[in-house]
């Protein structure tokens, strides 16, 4: 699942991070939703996560989206009246996909923990991949 923040302003620094992160916990244990990785970029968030068969995805995103918000609007009241000034934390865009054959679960967790890592970090890596002519 990946969700971004409400006109895509870079809001999720790392006291943010830290306050959605213990809000999923408690998600997870409140609604028996399995939280396997969380992967922040300042604009947006990727969750991979499990859930009961009869949870529709779609359910567990509004579950998640509205009560980090709302958790995120009482940590730091300030987003609220002088970054977002709608009152919506997260915007209404969204993207569910599902693992199965096609998709391996391995490589969509390895993807989600590369989403924060530094563009330096990242340029290196394009760097080592033209070495072997990918």
């Amino acid at each position: 699942m990946v969700t971004a923040v409400k006109y895509r302003k870079a809001l999720l620094n790392n006291e943010a991070e830290e306050c959605i992160k213990e809000t999923m916990k408690g998600i997870s244990d409140r609604y028996e939703i399995v939280i396997d990785e969380i992967g922040f970029d300042k604009n947006h968030i990727h969750i991979f996560c499990g859930a009961h068969p009869s949870m529709a995805p779609m359910t567990i995103l509004n579950i998640i989206k509205s009560i980090t918000a709302r958790r995120i609007f009482e940590t730091f009241p300030t987003l609220k009246r002088k970054e977002l000034w709608g009152g919506a934390f997260w915007s209404v865009g969204k993207y569910i996909g599902t693992v199965g054959e096609a998709t391996n679960e391995k490589v969509v967790k390895r993807y989600i923990r590369n989403q924060s890592i530094d563009k330096s970090e990242a340029e290196n890596r394009m760097k080592q991949l033209k070495l072997f002519k990918i």
